[in-house]
């Protein structure tokens, strides 16, 4: 069976070093046969969540005129998610908010409408990725994000056990990470290690 990836590239500076990260993994993970989509939000139209919450009436989003659907969909039919972004200001990049704040549709779903959002057999069978670049060097920079990443996945049905990180402080400039002395060894090892766990996973009955 085909080990479904999906990436997504959340920084509005494209190739920068979030990005170099994320496809020195993705290079490894094609390398053990997966199959890889991956977008960066510079190239789609994620709206604003209006706060309307109409999806609790029909588990579907009022907003039609941009890629978020496809987007949710594409992500929930993945067996890796992976969610590459810098940090700014303390957080991830507003362009990154849009879209975790977008899967208030996945919230109604979940919890309003109790409707599955993935099948009862994928459960437990999924795994999720952040990887981050912080300029600076304070070893709590990433602290405040993780609440996001852990809302992000969570919705999708990945649970925080099955959430994976590769977060790297001290790197700021534009392909700074390529010269760190761990940061691609560590992304490339960690990709073949989910490659091994989703396997073991998919033979699971």
């Amino acid at each position: 069976m085909s080990i479904r990836v999906f990436a997504l590239a959340t920084s509005p500076r494209r190739h920068g070093n979030s990005e170099t990260l994320l496809d020195g993994m993705l290079k490894a993970m094609e390398q053990h046969g997966a199959d890889v989509t991956k977008h960066a939000l510079t190239e789609l139209k994620i709206l604003p969540c209006r706060g309307c919450n109409s999806c609790e009436k029909n588990g579907e989003c009022v907003i039609k005129k941009d890629n978020t659907k496809n987007i949710l969909d594409e992500m929930i039919a993945a067996d890796i998610v992976i969610f590459a972004a810098p940090i700014f200001c303390m957080g991830i990049p507003s362009q990154a908010k849009a879209l975790v704040d977008r899967m208030q549709v996945l919230r109604s779903r979940k919890f309003v409408l109790e409707m599955p959002i993935v099948p009862k057999e994928r459960k437990g069978k999924r795994i999720g990725v952040f990887l981050s670049t912080a300029g600076q060097d304070w070893d709590w920079v990433f602290d405040s994000t993780i609440p996001t990443i852990e809302c992000f996945f969570g919705l999708q049905d990945i649970k925080k056990k099955e959430i994976r990180y590769l977060m790297i402080n001290n790197i700021d400039k534009k392909g700074e990470i390529l010269k760190h002395p761990t940061a691609c060894n560590e992304a490339k090892l960690i990709a073949r290690q989910i490659m091994g766990d989703i396997q073991a996973l998919q033979e699971v009955e």
